[in-house]
């Protein structure tokens, strides 16, 4: 074994918790995005409606398939929805000023600046979610 191939099996691979939320969170971003550009584009909503609308659905499908295939949890789904949902909206507002700052304030293009916060936002709402809602 190589010195290369000692250190490559050293590396710590990621969790299947971690590898699967990120599959699920590719759904709900793909649902969030899609319903964002049919509601802004195509019925003509206003960007902060849309966003709210999208956001939401990829909030409930994220929570929904993270409490059943991912986490498996039964107990105290309520709470565990409330706080999701609580982590979703804040990554909500997060998108709310970006978007405002982005298009309204820079003129960039609403499809754009929705597309760059996606990141931001999902990073931030893992490491949260992973601790508070799901820990």
């Amino acid at each position: 074994m190589t010195s290369t191939d000692q250190r490559r099996s050293r590396l710590p691979r990621p969790s299947r918790a971690l590898v699967l939320y990120g599959i699920i969170g590719v759904s709900g971003v793909t649902l969030d995005y899609l319903l964002f550009l049919l509601l802004f584009n195509g019925i003509g909503l206003h960007e902060q409606l849309a966003n709210a609308i999208s956001t939401s659905a990829g909030i409930a499908n994220n929570f929904a398939l993270n409490a059943w295939l991912n986490f498996r949890t039964r107990d105290r789904l309520l709470l565990r929805f409330a706080r999701f949902y609580g982590v979703g909206l804040a990554g909500m507002a997060l998108t709310f000023l970006l978007l405002h700052l982005g298009s309204g304030e820079l003129g960039l293009n609403p499809n754009l600046v929705k597309a760059a916060a996606i990141p931001l936002v999902v990073v931030l709402q893992y490491m949260i979610n992973k601790r508070w809602s799901f820990g």
